[in-house]
Order: C-alpha cells, then sequence, then structure tokens
C-alpha cells in the first residue's frame, strides 16, 4: 500500500472539498465514495426500482464502474438522500468495498473520502481524518451550494435533510458513520475553505513524515 489518506466524515462537512485540493497539492487520485453510493441510488430509481429492496440495490451495486460517476445528477439533493438509504444495504456495501479497496491500493498512494473509510475500506490507512462541523454550519453551506445550482430548497428542508442524514448513517447496523480511534479530528464549523484545508495539509503532511521513516 502506498501512502493513503482515508478523510471521514458527515455530509457537507467540507471533505469532499478538502480531498480533492489535498489531491492536487499532493498529485494522488482522489476518490469520492459518496458517489458510487449516489450512483446506485439514481441508477435504481430511474430503473423505477425501490430504493429499500437490497437486493435489486446490491444487484446495481455490482454492476457499477468508474465511468458512472461523472453524471451532473449525481450531485443534486436527491441524489444524496438515494445515496444514504441505499447506503445502509449490507449488500451494497459489500459490493462497492472491494471497488473502493482496489482504488486505494494503487501506487504511490491515494486519497478516499466518505463514511468509513478509516474505519472499514481501509483500516491501515497511515493517515486519516475525521472532517465534521455542526449540523446548522453544514446546512448553510450544502444551501447556499443548492441555489448556486438554482434549487429553490429553503434552509429548513436542508437542515431537517443533514439532521436525518446523519441519524440514518450513525444508526445503520452496516458500518456506521463514526471516527476510527486514530483519526484525527478536524472541526471546520468556525473555518472556511483555505483554513480547513491548510488545518487538513498539516495534519496529512505529518503523517506522511511518520510513515515515511516507518
Amino acid at each position: 500500500m502506498g501512502f493513503v489518506v482515508a478523510i471521514d466524515g458527515p455530509a457537507a462537512s467540507g471533505k469532499g472539498s478538502i480531498a480533492a485540493r489535498l489531491g492536487q497539492t499532493l498529485s494522488l487520485p482522489v476518490l469520492d465514495t459518496g458517489l458510487l453510493y449516489r450512483a446506485v441510488g439514481v441508477a435504481l430509481e430511474r430503473a423505477g426500482a425501490d430504493l429499500d429492496d437490497e437486493l435489486a440495490a446490491g444487484a446495481q451495486a455490482r454492476a457499477l464502474r468508474i465511468d458512472d460517476l461523472d453524471a451532473e445528477a449525481l450531485r443534486s439533493r436527491g441524489a444524496g438522500e438515494a445515496a444514504s438509504r441505499v447506503a445502509v444495504h449490507p449488500a451494497v456495501r459489500s459490493a462497492l468495498l472491494d471497488f473502493q479497496r482496489a482504488f486505494a491500493d494503487r501506487e504511490p498512494g491515494a486519497i478516499l473520502d466518505g463514511r468509513d473509510i478509516g474505519t472499514v475500506v481501509v483500516p491501515a490507512a497511515p493517515c486519516k481524518l475525521f472532517v465534521t462541523a455542526s449540523s446548522e454550519v453544514r446546512a448553510r453551506r450544502r444551501h447556499a451550494q443548492l441555489r448556486g445550482q438554482n434549487d429553490p430548497v429553503s434552509y429548513e428542508a436542508v437542515l431537517d435533510d443533514i439532521q436525518r442524514r446523519d441519524a440514518r448513517d450513525g444508526l445503520r447496523a452496516a458500518a456506521p458513520l463514526r471516527r476510527a480511534a486514530d483519526a484525527v479530528l478536524l472541526d471546520t464549523t468556525d473555518l472556511d475553505i483555505d483554513a480547513a484545508f491548510d488545518a487538513a495539509l498539516r495534519i496529512v503532511e505529518a503523517s506522511r513524515g511518520r510513515w515515511e521513516f516507518s
């Protein structure tokens, strides 16, 4: 395994933006694992299937390819809700686990962000971050993003979505969202993206220094 950075955290915590900027800075490939679950959920909805149907969701997850992750439709609020619903299925998580581990196993390393990277996908990752923020701040960020996409959703509706997803992700039986024991906590509640990235980069560089000399 190369130098793997595992970034976990709840929705709209900033982990995706941080991961993307770290990838550019460190010249490492980045996988937003949330897109895998969004792609499965969106594909099920397009097929008219039930998001609570584990067999159908598992089959769709097994058929997923990397080329399925670029669609703009995967960035919508509805896609995020669908992702949270299909992510509770053990069959989906099992089908996508090999996909994620194969991505992480490349040289000279990789960056993966999601909700169970440091706890399940790559528990031996040399660097782990748990990025979080208050639900109110995360809702404001997501609301601004959606309004920029001409989605007229209210802040209150976004906050409700955030809190519902937090509960579902934290309580699910399969790979619940939680901070790995050896993950460094990065609370971005009072940080803009530049400050959050700078803090993350310091954590990653310290971890890489220890990894290189281990």
